[in-house]
């Protein structure tokens, strides 16, 4: 039986060994999964190759993680981000949920949590694209 596709995520992440790993267990699971090692490479995939979903480390050399986002949402406002981080401060996480990640996961990762988390920001980028479409305003 051919696996049937669900949609394109990008991994963000500098840590090859988690990025590798991560990517084979979503591509696995059906996703179409773009990776890249930081915040350039990442803006550059969103301008040339746009996801549905983006995993985004947030502890990364270069670009930070938080700029990434912002730069993200300024390329593609319906782009919707899950932020993965090893260590954080829960002010830190509570302040990117105010700028609008989706979600903020610790890692190790747990897989079926994540797809789970997946699976929801998607199901909330299609919803606020059938909203735009049809001229609503409410969110």
């Amino acid at each position: 039986m051919e696996k049937q596709t669900k949609f394109k995520v990008l991994l963000v992440d500098d840590e090859e060994i988690f990025r590798e790993a991560t990517a084979r267990q979503l591509r696995v699971r059906g996703f179409t999964v773009l990776t890249a090692d930081g915040g350039e490479a990442a803006l550059e995939l969103v301008q040339s190759d746009p996801p549905e979903v983006v995993l985004l480390d947030q502890e990364m050399p270069g670009m930070h993680g938080s700029e990434t986002f912002a730069a993200i949402k300024e390329i593609n406002p319906l782009i919707e981000v899950i932020m993965l981080t090893g260590n954080t401060s829960v002010d830190n996480a509570l302040e990117l949920m105010k700028l609008g990640t989706f979600d903020y996961l610790m890692k190790p990762v747990n897989i079926e949590e994540l797809l789970y988390k997946i699976e929801d920001a998607h199901a909330r980028k299609q919803l606020i694209e059938r909203r735009q479409r049809s001229g609503s305003t409410t969110p």
